[in-house]
């Protein structure tokens, strides 16, 4: 056996990570999983507390039909409520078992109960229009504050900096405290506004699907299925990484939960395998960002994309499969020459699962996502689509006594479905916040001049300038509220240089989410590092390399929106697919030095150069960009030919 194989019945054995582990690493580096602990009569009470709220989600939604700010505001009410049982004041505090200090209960019922003000009050203070009374503008400021304290806990301190400075702006142009918590609070333009509209509707619904999906054991399916189509090829660990994630991807909208769920297994072997830390760390974390953009289920934000650009979610899912394509091709190519560069090898045939007989045990498993994506596809809304989804999963379930839902697992699920939840919906709030202020300023037509004036004619120019602004902004605040606030702001500057709304849109998104892998703050790097035991700031640059492809495909699909199937034919998309191939290949080869054999500095400088060419639509650079990649392919088989022989 050689030295950079493993023995085969013990990898998944040797390589999967204690659980207390996984829970420390999610605690430390996704604040949603910094919770109280709770044993006993608590933890029940608490427990069923959660339940009864996801309970109360499949009322509003298949049952009531209230007006949507009294569904809005009982929502978000009721999660601050929970938020506050459940999320310490500080990090060290979660250790403490069964309490829950005095100051938490009281801010408990004060910050849920401002929302429930609102929803018993709500036909009166509606007829008031601006002309809110004292009473209301104390609740509305009570409600903020509160909002605003239990966001630090659950998300962080950067998004409050960014929306602390738009209301600031507000009171510098001369906005009365009445005028802004009317704003804010009593209408559909602030905390209640569309980001927290579509968080209620859509988004719930999603996050209690990868729920139920996660207890039926599908994480561990899809490493398996990754397995058995890639674990033999060169560096196949690395591969598999990638083939899972982008599977885990599809129900999962956390970067750093993917990370860490898939990565404590992936990375592990990787390593074994002959990976460095850094790379293998790298691999998993860019390959769970990817999730988020990887259809049928992408990250939440999609769903708000959906709502503001008033474009069908199936549409916008069916728009994303080949720049999600291209993004795990990258990624794929660079791990396979790094492969290649050091000689790794496959893993044991003995040690990989069938793929047949795999499909034929656990198979079943993806019916969920089938009819999800069915019933998408059908023009079904997304709400309707995932409760059947969750229906269906339940029902899978039953098939196998390894996946079967019990009383007690199905109530973890709906448990796990708050809990992840309350995230989403805090930072949908304060984005909601952050989207108020603008509306009520008319502070994005004045960015919006500014950066214009700056970019002038230059599309690439306005495309460079979102692109920072996305990253950095994404850096400290989730994606969900990042993709609101750049979408409120800077997607209008890009469509003003003729890019159509939906390519505008996803733009934003995808520099959104690559911000969780770039330095100085890239938590699913740092996660994945924790793992690996590797330095965290170089593997958030190794992470950035190999996603390298996040970075160009948003260029491309902005100068040739053929790539989303905006306004194209069969030919056109076909086009734009073989030439993008080519374009990444080129640019992985030379990011990593290798093809079929090294490359020099030289040669790697033309092959990046060449796959950027490609980027252009315009005919021309596209001939030349495929002629230089082919001419370097040509000269690198005849000089690997060459090798063989001496």
């Amino acid at each position: 056996m050689k030295d950079n194989e493993i023995r085969p019945k013990s990898l998944m054995e040797e390589a999967e990570i204690d659980a207390k582990e996984i829970g420390d690493l999610m605690a430390e580096f996704d604040r949603e999983s910094n919770t109280r602990h709770f044993t006993g009569t608590p933890q029940l009470i608490v427990k069923g507390m959660l339940i009864a709220f996801t309970l109360y989600v499949f009322w509003m939604t298949l049952i009531a039909t209230p007006p949507e700010q009294v569904r809005r505001s009982s929502f978000i009410g009721l999660l601050i409520f929970l938020g506050f049982i459940n999320y310490p004041i500080k990090r060290s505090h979660a250790k403490r078992v069964n309490q829950v200090p005095w100051y938490d209960w009281i801010f408990a019922f004060a910050g849920g109960g401002a929302f429930f003000y609102y929803v018993v009050n709500f036909e009166s203070i509606v007829g008031k229009a601006v002309n809110i009374g004292t009473v209301e503008i104390a609740v509305g400021v009570i409600g903020i504050l509160l909002l605003v304290e239990l966001c630090r806990r659950v998300v962080g301190l950067p998004i409050l900096v960014v929306a602390g400075i738009f209301v600031g702006y507000a009171f510098y142009s001369g906005y009365s405290l009445k005028r802004v918590i009317h704003q804010l609070f009593y209408t559909t333009d602030g905390i209640i506004g569309t980001p927290l509209g579509v968080c209620a509707t859509f988004i719930v619904l999603f996050i209690i699907l990868g729920a139920f999906l996660e207890k039926t054991g599908i994480g561990t399916f899809f490493i398996d299925i990754a397995n058995s189509l890639a674990g033999y090829a060169s560096g196949g660990p690395a591969k598999v990484a990638v083939i899972s994630s982008a599977l885990e991807g599809m129900y999962s909208g956390s970067s750093v939960a993917n990370t860490v769920g898939s990565g404590s297994v992936t990375i592990p072997v990787m390593k074994k395998t002959g990976y460095t830390p850094e790379f293998a760390a790298a691999v998993e974390a860019a390959a769970s960002t990817g999730g988020q953009i990887m259809p049928p289920i992408m990250g939440a934000a999609a769903f708000l994309m959906a709502e503001m650009t008033e474009t069908p979610y199936a549409t916008i899912a069916l728009s994303a499969v080949l720049p999600a394509l291209l993004y795990f091709s990258g990624i794929f190519m660079m791990i396979h020459f790094e492969a290649k560069k050091l000689g790794l090898k496959g893993l044991p045939k003995e040690s990989i699962p069938k793929f047949g007989k795999l499909m034929l045990k656990k198979g079943y498993l993806f019916l969920p996502i089938v009819v999800l994506s069915t019933l998408m596809s059908m023009g079904r809304t997304p709400a309707y689509s995932a409760v059947y989804a969750i229906v269906t999963a339940v029902v899978v379930s039953m098939f196998s006594k390894e996946t079967r839902l019990t009383p007690k697992t199905f109530g973890e699920a709906l448990e796990n479905g708050t809990r992840n939840t309350v995230g989403v919906a805090i930072a949908c709030a304060i984005a909601g916040i952050i989207v108020g202020i603008v509306t009520l300023t008319g502070l994005g037509q004045d960015l919006l001049n500014v950066l214009m004036s700056v970019a002038g004619t230059s599309k690439f120019l306005a495309l460079f300038l979102t692109m920072i602004s996305c990253i950095i902004l994404g850096m400290g605040v989730p994606t969900t509220a990042n993709y609101v606030i750049m979408a409120t702001i800077t997607a209008p500057i890009v469509m003003q240089m003729g890019v159509p709304m939906l390519a505008a849109h996803m733009f934003v998104f995808y520099f959104g989410i690559v911000a969780d892998i770039t330095p100085p703050v890239a938590l699913a790097a740092y996660a994945g590092s924790a793992i690996a035991k590797s330095d965290p700031f170089k593997t958030g640059v190794t992470a950035t390399r190999l996603a390298i492809t996040a970075f160009i495909v948003p260029y491309i699909f902005a100068f040739n929106p053929a790539m989303l199937l905006i306004d194209t034919n069969a030919f056109e998309v076909i086009r734009i697919a073989i030439t993008s191939f080519i374009g990444i290949f080129g640019v992985a080869a030379g990011m990593e030095g290798y093809m079929f054999t090294n490359l020099k500095v030289w040669e790697r400088a033309v092959v990046i150069i060449g796959g950027l060419m490609l980027i252009d639509p315009n005919i021309i650079t596209d001939v030349a960009g495929v002629a230089i990649i082919g001419l370097m392919v040509l000269s690198q088989i005849a000089k690997s030919k060459k090798l063989k022989l001496a």
